[in-house]
């Protein structure tokens, strides 16, 4: 089901684990002296790899998911470049994502499991691998991988950041500008824009360029440019199915009591704001990053580089408006880890080409190094999809991993594993009471009818969990990370929101001659 790992490479990890060395000491034992491979007939390629902050998969305009979304650059690129429609990330949470995408690492290997703790100094991140052939690197815009800081890291040789997760407006922190802190003059998506213009034009031209412009839009809470303020005032929210009670016949007890917190419908961020308005407020932001695509092809034009540049346009995870009653990420339902991507290089994609295979947030660094002429290195769980994006035949994945560790600071949505393949998915849950899921995609898109005590489906989800356990095994993924506590708790409930869910009947067992009661 997996991408199959060289044996080599398996054998070292079953050594050095049980050997006391961790994963991190055999991807700096694999790595050696930063060099890597050169891939015959292929000359660096310009990169533009385009991340945004908790953008769904469906919010495009031409997906027409809601009449009040408008990305008419992002529809450009998908029409004259290439749609991936299945693209997932494997923790759906900023952090861990965009380690992820950054090491080609599964969460449980690059040990960033959530937004609190700052990365491992030993990891291994692609630009150095870009810096090592002579690209001139650029980080421009949201890093936040644990800890409230903005410092320059490893890899790039042109850096711009803020804290934590920023300001749309000027505030006090301001912008770290290549390890000097100025001030942030204007709205964050205009400026961060502005700043990866300035490393285009500043840059060596005799030399191959990777630009990584990592947006603080779309996050929560949305605050949008003033002129694109009221854009969807005229129009309305369609709610999904799985936002009305009782829709979801299966539904775990933490995602009924969900709806009521900070992550949900009933109670969002601790308020009753309305879920459409909040939606339509995320619309109008998105705007002003279609507009920052538009700014930086349009240099591409002008330089005479547009044909030529890799442009890779993804969102670090999903996020979910009202599906299942929630309004967050971090769950394995398809509004969570699903997120939109698009790739743009008319000398190598065709116009209106349309990826199905399943790609992921780990096949990034793969993929751009590949771009560069390189081959990734062996110790990367991701693959690249380069070939997939030119038309070529490639031996894909069937299934994908997927994992989020419970968080103290958030602690409604629990420890969750799941596989999703071509066809089902199977999540499981660690340190709950009631029951794992096992969603047919195909019959139940809106993953509504949990199949996980179906007679008929049984033989499938003990696959799955096999599967599941395999891939884990094989990744040295068997464990539960514990970190010690940071930061503040978004516990509260709404005392008059829908009360804690009840437990289901198949728990409940009628009293019988050999019960005891308790007093």
């Amino acid at each position: 089901m997996f991408k199959k790992n060289k044996l080599f490479y398996l054998l070292t990890l079953i050594f050095f684990s049980t050997n006391g060395f961790t994963q991190t000491q055999l991807i700096r034992q694999d790595k050696g002296s930063l060099k890597l491979k050169k891939n015959d007939n292929s000359k660096p390629r310009n990169i533009v790899f385009i991340l945004v902050d908790d953008q769904r998969y469906d919010a495009l305009g031409f997906l027409k998911a809601q009449d009040f979304i408008k990305t008419p650059t992002l529809d450009l690129m998908a029409k004259e470049g290439a749609y991936l429609p299945n693209a997932f990330v494997t923790t759906s949470l900023c952090s861990p994502s965009r380690a992820s995408i950054l090491t080609g690492l599964y969460a449980h290997l690059h040990k960033v499991v959530d937004n609190q703790h700052a990365v491992s100094k030993d990891l291994i991140f692609f630009p150095q691998y870009l810096q090592k052939v002579g690209y001139q690197t650029a980080m421009i815009g949201k890093w936040h991988m644990g800890g409230e800081f903005d410092d320059p890291q490893k890899g790039f040789d042109y850096w711009v950041s803020f804290k934590g997760q920023g300001s749309y407006l000027p505030e006090a922190n301001g912008l770290n500008v290549n390890g000097k802190h100025v001030a942030q003059k204007g709205y964050i998506t205009d400026e961060l824009t502005d700043y990866a213009l300035d490393f285009l034009n500043t840059r060596n031209t005799k030399k191959p360029f990777m630009l990584y412009l990592s947006h603080k839009a779309v996050h929560a809470e949305c605050i949008p440019r003033e002129e694109d303020k009221h854009l969807a005032d005229n129009f309305s929210f369609k709610p999904p199915l799985s936002m009305t009670i009782g829709v979801h016949q299966g539904a775990p007890m933490w995602l009924q009591n969900q709806r009521n917190s900070w992550h949900g419908v009933e109670f969002p961020f601790h308020s009753t704001a309305d879920i459409g308005e909040i939606y339509k407020t995320y619309a109008e932001t998105l705007y002003g990053v279609d507009q920052s695509v538009a700014r930086v092809m349009d240099y591409l034009k002008k330089n005479n580089l547009l044909e030529s540049t890799l442009i890779i346009y993804m969102g670090d995870n999903g996020f979910q408006y009202g599906e299942h009653g929630l309004i967050d990420k971090r769950t394995a339902y398809e509004a969570s880890m699903r997120v939109p991507m698009l790739a743009y290089c008319p000398e190598i994609i065709k116009p209106n080409t349309v990826v199905p295979e399943v790609v992921a947030n780990i096949d990034i660094a793969s993929t751009l190094l590949e771009a560069a002429g390189l081959k990734a290195p062996n110790y990367m769980n991701g693959s690249s999809f380069l070939p997939l994006l030119k038309g070529e035949k490639k031996d894909w994945r069937k299934g994908l991993l997927y994992e989020y560790y419970w968080e103290r600071n958030f602690p409604q949505t629990p420890t969750v594993h799941a596989i999703r393949g071509d066809r089902y998915k199977y999540i499981r849950y660690t340190g709950l009471w009631d029951t794992d899921e096992l969603y047919d995609l195909k019959n139940d898109p809106n993953e509504i009818i949990n199949l996980i005590r179906d007679k008929d489906h049984l033989a499938i989800a003990a696959e799955m969990n096999h599967e599941l356990f395999k891939e884990l095994s094989s990744t040295n993924g068997l464990f539960v990370p514990l970190l010690p506590d940071s930061g503040n708790q978004s516990i509260l409930r709404y005392e008059y929101g829908t009360p804690a869910a009840k437990f289901p009947s198949y728990l409940m067992r009628e009293k019988t001659e050999t019960h005891v009661e308790h007093k």
